[in-house]
């Protein structure tokens, strides 16, 4: 007879966000997931499964971050509903694992005993002793778990102490939870009144003359004048490293496409086939891929700002800009999410409680500049200062474009916060400052792998296949003129030819309009369309010049009567079409999905092409009208 299979056990995490929980689930299940020092970085349910000591196998499911149980954001009521079986597919779990912050025991702790009246069997995870042993806290681990009636175990699950002892304690079933011995009838005063003495007695606290050094840094860091001077250096120093720091690697990536492109015109005869591989494959998806270092620099910093602990002193900071915009500090995690991309920005708008605020989240979050732009700023913002890689100039101009694209979202979510009717529910902004804390750098690499990662599948993917359609149109059908009149001939000059009177008021001719055309599909294919359109020169090129940059291709290209086609007006005109135009096809799909209405995203994404036209318009024509 067959024996059937043993139950697997389900273990639900549950925790404030920052309190270390998804370093435990990783820990616990070897799962790679993201860890962030702010609000809200989980979104979605996580499982994973290992085998307990004591044999059994479990399935750990990691809930979104909240602060309550009475909590009314959609990412918060999915922790709710787990915890009290209510999500489909899965009943109450066997175990409740309460992730708490040991240094910031009086927060964490309500929620832990909101968790333990459910009748569920819990384990508290009591992490980061060594934060609050640094701060000067002594921790009365035996005592805390007395008063709460269920085991504590302590932990610091960044250097994976306290993993195994936590894996002992997940023994299934757990013995029955104890009478709750603090008063459920007292109000919020008597519950507060009781967690108080509860860490009087558990955790006793340091000197009220006593600062951290943490408490140090935040005099300048949070600072109402010098904060935001920190934030702007900071910024600006993470754009200079951008350009500088890549230049290098920039150079080597060059370096081997040319080497390739030599290795294929010795063993491939002149004709389709070279073309194709030299101007279609390599071309295309060398326009794009060459901006990888600068894309993994980005996500670098990003990921140390998150780990040592800044990003939420930038979200403090930001709360006070943003409630002038009409939207909370919990905006503010989705906003920076969609500056990686919109995506899983506006995604993350399931932190919002507000349904008004949410939406005007989502409406307004691909302005943003997300990472997709970056192969455009980083090709034309050199272009126009007309310097190489590594200039604080440059910097300066990539910086002003993050500040414009943000500030317009802040200024078009004042004017939709006002549209959109009275205020149906609240969103108060509850935030957590980590202590400052060294770099984890295994997430930190983690990331920057898994975003370059992104980055480069999808230029193997969708941008190669987007790169031969491009080179097919601007080859077929083939004419007996030379190299100008075949790209005229072609089904891309003739597209070209048909959208030049719509886009020359902009500044820009067919080939640039076709670029933008095509890049609606995905904004890195704009790269791929012009290194296929700028292959050549209009007339006779030597070898050496057929292999120049694409950039310096551009700085050459000229309109029929022999005028500059890239000046500066041109160029500025298309970075701002580039900052406003809503290019991703991808993002309106989320959109429809999480507002739940596609006249929301297509509204959004015709409002924001227009707006993107319109302004590079009013851009180009003003500054024609000064003399430019």
């Amino acid at each position: 007879m067959n024996e059937q299979p043993e139950a697997v056990s389900v273990v639900a995490l549950v925790g404030n966000p920052n309190a270390g929980k998804t370093t435990i689930f990783n820990a616990l299940t070897g799962s790679n997931q993201r860890v962030g020092n702010f609000a809200g970085v989980t979104v979605d349910m996580k499982s994973g499964e290992f085998f307990s000591p004591h044999g059994r196998k479990m399935r750990v499911v990691d809930l979104p971050g909240c602060y309550s149980l009475q909590s009314t954001a959609p990412d918060q009521r999915i922790a709710v509903e787990a915890l009290r079986g209510e999500l489909p597919g899965m009943g109450k779990p066997d175990v409740v694992v309460c992730v708490v912050d040991a240094s910031n025991l009086e927060r964490h702790l309500r929620l832990a005993m909101q968790v333990i009246e459910l009748g569920l069997p819990v384990i508290v995870a009591l992490n980061m002793v060594d934060v609050a042993e640094k701060a000067g806290l002594r921790l009365d681990v035996a005592k805390l778990s007395e008063e709460l009636g269920v085991p504590v175990v302590a932990m610091q699950a960044s250097a994976r102490k306290g993993i195994v002892e936590l894996k002992q304690a997940l023994r299934v079933p757990l013995p029955a939870v104890p009478e709750i011995s603090w008063d459920r009838d007292g109000g919020e005063e008597a519950h507060g009144s009781f967690i108080r003495g509860l860490c009087e007695l558990a955790a006793r606290r340091p000197g009220a003359h006593q600062q951290t050094l943490s408490d140090r840094i935040d005099a300048w860091a949070l600072h109402r004048v010098w904060g935001w001077v920190v934030f702007a250096l900071m910024m600006f120093a993470v754009f200079w490293a951008i350009f500088s720091f890549a230049a290098i690697p920039m150079g080597w990536i060059e370096s081997l496409q040319g080497l390739v492109a030599g290795w294929i015109e010795s063993v491939v005869a002149e004709g389709d086939l070279r073309s194709l591989l030299i101007d279609g494959v390599l071309g295309g998806v060398g326009g794009v891929v060459v901006f990888l270092p600068q894309i993994v620099l980005l996500f670098f910093f990003i990921g140390l700002m998150e780990s040592s602990g800044y990003m939420a002193r930038a979200a403090f900071l930001m709360d006070g800009l943003m409630a002038k915009a009409g939207l909370s500090g919990k905006a503010f995690l989705p906003l920076f999410s969609a500056y990686a991309c919109a995506i899983p920005g506006v995604m993350a708008t399931r932190t919002i409680d507000s349904a008004k605020e949410r939406l005007v989240t989502i409406f307004v979050a691909p302005w943003m500049s997300c990472s997709a732009r970056l192969p455009v700023y980083f090709l034309i913002v050199p272009l126009l200062m007309g310097e190489a890689e590594g200039s604080w100039k440059q910097a300066l101009v990539l910086f002003a474009i993050y500040v414009v694209g943000t500030l317009t979202a802040f200024v078009a979510a004042r004017l939709l916060r006002n549209k959109l009717g009275p205020e149906t529910g609240g969103s108060n902004f509850i935030l957590e400052l980590p202590p400052y804390r060294m770099p984890q750098w295994s997430y930190i690499f983690r990331h920057v792998i898994e975003r370059g990662g992104a980055f480069v599948a999808k230029a193997g993917t969708l941008i190669l296949g987007l790169s031969i359609l491009l080179w097919a149109l601007g080859t077929y059908p083939k004419s007996e003129g030379d190299d100008a009149d075949a790209l005229a001939h072609s089904a891309m000059g003739r597209m070209g030819a048909f959208i030049e009177p719509v886009v020359e008021p902009l500044g820009f001719d067919g080939r640039v309009g076709t670029a933008i055309l095509t890049s609606f599909a995905a904004r890195e294919v704009f790269n791929s369309s012009m290194a296929v359109m700028f292959r050549v020169d209009e007339g006779e090129c030597s070898e050496e010049e057929a292999r120049a940059t694409l950039r310096d291709r551009l700085a050459e290209a000229k309109w029929p009567d022999g005028r500059p086609l890239f000046t500066p007006l041109a160029m500025i005109s298309l970075l701002i079409f580039y900052i406003y135009a809503l290019q991703c096809l991808p993002t309106s799909v989320v959109v429809a999905k999480e507002s739940g209405s596609w006249k929301w995203a297509v509204g959004q994404f015709v409002f924001m092409s227009a707006f993107a036209y319109l302004a590079s318009l009013t851009v180009y024509q003003f500054g024609r009208l000064l003399g430019y």
